[in-house]
């Protein structure tokens, strides 16, 4: 299946960036349709497209936009998750910079469907182009009266702020998020059905609609084009519609975004990406650094869609896809994984804070040649006792990849562990490599 370009068509071309650029193109149009529609007709189509989430939970997004209250008692307001910070993803990053106007209209587009009074894109505090390009285009959607008071004339207000974060992983949790937006810790809040959906009580206690970048990046081309169309793609899966940006990365020729259709296969995604580089393929992390690692017979067997990637042993998550070829070392792999989630860990729960650093530990005993037998059921352990039970999802991320790397690659540890070195440096790991590979070792 080829790449099927909707929300990166014309990112390549600099003046989509501008609004002049962008309306060109038949930008705006899905907002003018919308304002001439009956709030509720607008979250109907977004049900009828199928459009799910695209940060990495893909939750839904009709759900939380016809979750708002109808009869309005309160600011409603609109966020932006843009602290894009799970490792091998850098698809938004691509969006607001090149296609900032497109987010925007979609972040227009939810506002205009719940009632909303005010927006806020909260950026990763290291995107600082991609803060510049979205200011901009902001200003040039206020000056077309796209933006601000009585839009296109229909007496109803709405402005967007920029937020930028100050780089913490943790802040890409949409209550710590919500927190450090409003000048708290970034630490995450309890959640339903302990306290109140954000779409009862987010910002300020207020209800707050939170979408990934890519997700109100499709809102636009859902009202202009309808919930039908948009759902025709991807229609060959279970209960995945649209197209996903996967950013693939790794031992790949041509590291970059891709746009597909769901219903594409990993293998197709990895020949769009010029096929592996400097070896054969060993292990595929589908959807960011937190999802299940799978191995090459579970690669070649997975389809792109919520439901087929679990089927397949992993998820779809964030998108941030990275092939590894066959001198990877797994133990080294989750161990700097496990690693940047043991510094992430906002130290609010025990599980996560404890259990993240107990794992770096025991992977880096493995790694320095000193690793015990039990090593194995210890960690397996942890990552039981840290699954499920931490105050939110960064234990989860955390724990799923150690968990996954034991069960689709034990050897690996049990050789680590029982010859004190990696296989990949062994004669056994010397003997699956290509003659040309031999001289470089």
């Amino acid at each position: 299946m080829p790449e099927r370009r909707l929300l990166l068509e014309h990112s390549g071309d600099p003046e989509y960036r501008t609004i002049e650029g962008y309306e060109k193109t038949g930008g705006y149009q899905g907002l003018r349709k919308a304002v001439t529609m009956d709030r509720q007709a607008v979250i109907d189509e977004i049900k009828k497209s199928g459009l799910r989430g695209r940060g990495g939970a893909g939750f839904p997004t009709w759900i939380k936009w016809n979750g708002i209250e109808k009869e309005k008692t309160k600011p409603h307001y609109i966020l932006c998750n843009a602290d894009e910070g799970e490792p091998g993803t850098f698809k938004d990053k691509e969006l607001m910079e090149n296609c900032p106007h497109l987010v925007i209209e979609g972040m227009i587009i939810a506002g205009w469907a719940t009632q909303g009074d005010k927006g806020y894109i909260y950026i990763r505090g290291e995107f600082v182009d991609c803060a510049r390009s979205i200011k901009r285009a902001i200003d040039e959607a206020y000056a077309k009266g796209y933006l601000g008071k009585n839009i296109l004339g229909t007496g109803w207000d709405f402005d967007i702020y920029v937020h930028l974060g100050a780089g913490s992983y943790e802040c890409g949790e949409e209550s710590a998020l919500m927190s450090s937006l409003m000048g708290e810790r970034g630490m995450p809040r309890l959640k339903f059905p302990h306290a109140p959906l954000p779409t009862v009580a987010g910002l300020w206690d207020c209800p707050t609609v939170i979408n990934n970048v890519e997700t109100y990046a499709c809102a636009p081309f859902i009202i202009q084009n309808g919930g039908e169309w948009y759902a025709t793609l991807g229609a060959s899966t279970k209960n995945s519609r649209g197209t996903k940006i996967f950013s693939v990365s790794g031992h790949v020729n041509r590291p970059g975004n891709y746009e597909v259709e769901f219903g594409t296969t990993l293998m197709e995604l990895l020949e769009m990406a010029g096929g592996m580089k400097g070896g054969e393929l060993k292990a595929c992390v589908p959807g960011g650094s937190s999802v299940p690692i799978l191995n090459r017979e579970m690669t070649e067997k997975a389809v792109i869609g919520y439901e087929e990637m679990v089927e397949a042993g992993s998820m779809v998550g964030s998108g941030g896809c990275m092939f590894l070829n066959e001198h990877t070392c797994i133990v080294t792999f989750i161990w700097r994984t496990a690693l940047f989630y043991a510094r992430e860990s906002c130290g609010k729960c025990t599980p996560c804070r404890e259990g993240t650093t107990w794992m770096v530990q025991i992977l880096e005993r493995i790694r320095e040649g000193a690793g015990k037998p039990d090593d194995i059921e210890l960690l397996r352990d942890i990552t039981k006792m840290i699954d499920g039970r931490s105050f939110c999802g960064l234990g989860d991320a955390a724990a799923w990849p150690v968990a996954a790397a034991l069960r689709v690659f034990p050897e690996e540890f049990e050789y680590y562990i029982g010859h004190g070195r990696s296989i990949v440096q062994s004669p056994e790991g010397l003997a699956m490599m290509p003659e040309s590979d031999l001289a470089r070792v």
